[in-house]
């Protein structure tokens, strides 16, 4: 595993020194653990703005929103 050397403010090394509190087998785990969970965070925001951007698009075109009922129409309709 790679290292990297990061600095922090005091609150947080006193917060990452209490890894043991919050469950965590040492600090290298607390940190990796924030840092996925802010990356799904910020991907998960990435994917909110792309579906927001096109939303707005579809709703500005009207001949794409013809296309899409008319390809509804002919979709078969699922009975479970």
């Amino acid at each position: 595993m790679q290292q990297a050397k990061i600095s922090l403010t005091p609150p947080l090394v006193e917060f990452l020194g209490d890894y043991r509190i919050y469950g965590f087998k040492d600090k290298s785990t607390m940190v990796r653990v924030a840092l996925r969970q802010l990356q799904k965070e910020f991907e998960q925001r990435s994917l909110e703005q792309s579906a927001d951007l096109y939303a707005e698009l579809y709703d500005e075109d009207a001949e794409l929103q013809e296309m899409t009922e008319a390809a509804l129409a002919e979709w078969p309709e699922w009975q479970p």
